[in-house]
């Protein structure tokens, strides 16, 4: 059974709507439940202690037992003590937006870095719910006291040796995490050493970069119609010219009310956002909720620090809204990742962009090096060339990595 709650008390973004609620369904889907009915209720504000106010939980609890459902899902933030209350009044397992999509990320990661940042995040998600997992546990006292015979003991109870315990599996895995990250941050050296330009997808869940990657690179990344398909970020190199090579990667897909410690804990892959030579912004046009998606996507590149990154907004799926003006611009293409429709003018900008760091120079390669006019006319474009008695001076456009490998022999650059 589903549940929003839109309050006046709460910010705009908090509130649940018809959209949100549809977006709450799809997730339940994805994680493998299946919604029976959905309970909605306008208030003034939250009820402190069931949320949706007696009245509607009786109604929902109702509607609980008549549907036979095992498990009521929250659109919207609930509180440690709220969950527990809702718990105990529906007689059914509660869980909010955040620990649904939690779910939906534990079942989803591949790769070990993917497996921490879960890990990572269900922890900090847990701890500080864990005062209503413990409430049939009493407490011990240190000494003496009219405590049950067997429970006195060292003056802590259950419930804080467990806190100390996710305390450190917290710290231990921030450790862990920070090491991926020297070994990212290693890659990445590397590849500014080789100068291959780093294009990342990004986008709303579900706004078809996985479809887009493929579309591209001719690789067959599993893209299905559900929310989070993607949560491991894949790279394949593409090639946007004769000359010019990329590094083209897909991303995690965004979403509105993502918990907060969830995006601390994807830092490790999203971080790769600020290093990027160039951003494709991929919106899902079909959407009538575009505009939302793309400003909860906007807000999450400023928070990682990669709103100075050049950027396209590849407006996605036109296939599905053919009827309607679609966005136009200098930064903006209009796509069908599905149909291959508007694929080629998109690779044309991003070889505008990409080829504006292209630099035009003169060669001057003795005939000891002149195997070296081989890789040039390979990779990069051989404008001119002039043999001379001592030398050979060649004109050519060169990307960054030729450029940096051939530094040696340029006489001049244009």
């Amino acid at each position: 059974m589903l549940a929003g709650l839109s309050a006046d008390s709460m910010d705009r973004d908090e509130r649940s709507t018809e959209s949100s609620l549809a977006e709450l369904e799809a997730l339940l889907e994805t994680a493998g439940g299946k919604s029976l009915g959905v309970v909605f209720q306008n208030r003034a504000a939250p009820d402190p202690r069931s949320f949706i106010g007696e009245g509607k939980v009786r109604e929902m609890k109702a509607l609980i037992e008549s549907e036979g459902c095992t498990l009521a899902v929250f659109d919207n933030e609930l509180s440690p003590s709220q969950m527990r209350a809702l718990s105990e009044d529906l007689g059914v397992r509660v869980l909010d937006r955040s620990g649904l999509i939690l779910d939906i990320f534990a079942q989803r990661a591949m790769t070990r870095e993917g497996k921490l940042q879960v890990e990572l995040a269900q922890y900090k998600y847990l701890l500080p719910r864990l005062t209503g997992m413990w409430t049939h546990l009493a407490r011990q006292t240190a000494s003496g006291g009219s405590s049950p015979i067997g429970t006195r003991g060292p003056g802590e109870t259950q419930l804080e040796t467990d806190r100390r315990h996710i305390r450190r599996k917290i710290q231990k895995l921030e450790e862990e995490l920070e090491s991926v990250r020297k070994v990212r941050s290693t890659q990445r050296r590397l590849r500014e050493k080789n100068k291959m330009p780093v294009v990342a997808l990004v986008g709303y869940t579900n706004a078809g970069k996985s479809t887009l990657l493929n579309c591209l690179t001719g690789a067959d990344i599993p893209a299905n119609n559900r929310l989070f398909d993607t949560l491991d970020t894949t790279t394949r190199r593409f090639s946007i010219s004769e000359t010019q090579e990329v590094l083209l990667s897909d991303t995690v897909g965004f979403i509105r009310k993502l918990p907060h410690h969830l995006v601390e804990a994807f830092k490790a892959t999203l971080e790769e956002l600020k290093y990027a030579d160039l951003l494709l912004h991929v919106i899902d046009a079909s959407n009538p909720d575009w505009r939302l998606q793309a400003k909860v996507v906007e807000q999450l590149i400023s928070e990682l620090g990669a709103d100075k990154t050049p950027k396209i907004d590849v407006f996605n799926k036109t296939d599905l809204c053919a009827d309607e003006i679609l966005p136009h611009g200098e930064n903006i293409a209009a796509v069908s990742a599905a149909t291959g429709q508007g694929v080629d003018a998109l690779v044309k900008r991003i070889n505008e962009i990409i080829g504006r760091q292209n630099r035009r120079v003169i060669l001057r390669l003795p005939y000891s090096s002149a195997g070296v006019l081989e890789r040039l006319h390979r990779e990069a474009l051989v404008e001119k060339t002039e043999y001379g008695q001592d030398y050979i001076e060649i004109e050519a456009v060169c990307p960054p990595e030729v450029y940096g490998k051939l530094r040696d022999f340029v006489s001049e650059v244009k």
